[in-house]
């Protein structure tokens, strides 16, 4: 093979639609657009427009609301930190901070903490100590034989 004879596969490429160009192109005079109005001139931005009729985002109801302050927590899963644990990435005997959670590569950032859920098992003897953590995952890790401190009140719902 030469490098002249270099193809692409059948059906690959597309030639380019040249509107415009005479009537016998088929696309000549108008270039596909029709005759007059707005969307046959130039500079048409009218998505989400519905020709007067009220458009779909407007004739839905809202709902609910967006707190603006609220927090964002990263979530970790018990059976995550065992795995890590169990993997060596994470050393049980000493206490897992969310440092320790971080650099594990675990968890990607902080955010404004982190807060331990109960899904999955845990078996390790593990001392936690963490932003928020649920009822659930309190109970799981204590009864494993470790402990988890929650450093913020208000996130342990």
């Amino acid at each position: 093979m030469k490098l002249h004879e270099l193809r692409d596969n059948a059906g690959a490429t597309k030639p380019r639609k040249r509107v415009g160009r005479g009537p016998g192109s088929g696309t000549g005079k108008t270039g596909g657009r029709g005759i007059k109005g707005q969307k046959s001139r130039s500079g048409v931005a009218i998505n989400g427009y519905e020709g007067g009729q009220m458009p779909l985002y407007q004739r839905l109801p809202k709902r609910g609301f967006n707190k603006p302050n609220r927090k964002a927590f990263a979530v970790v899963n018990l059976g995550l930190i065992q795995k890590f644990v169990d993997a060596g990435k994470l050393d049980a005997e000493a206490a897992i901070t969310e440092d320790a959670l971080v650099s594990s590569g675990l968890v990607r950032r902080k955010l404004d903490g982190v807060r331990i859920l109960a899904k999955g098992e845990i078996s390790a003897k593990v001392n936690l100590e963490v932003t928020g953590a649920s009822k659930a995952a309190v109970e799981a890790v204590e009864k494993a034989g470790g402990s988890l401190k929650v450093t913020n009140a208000a996130a342990a719902e």
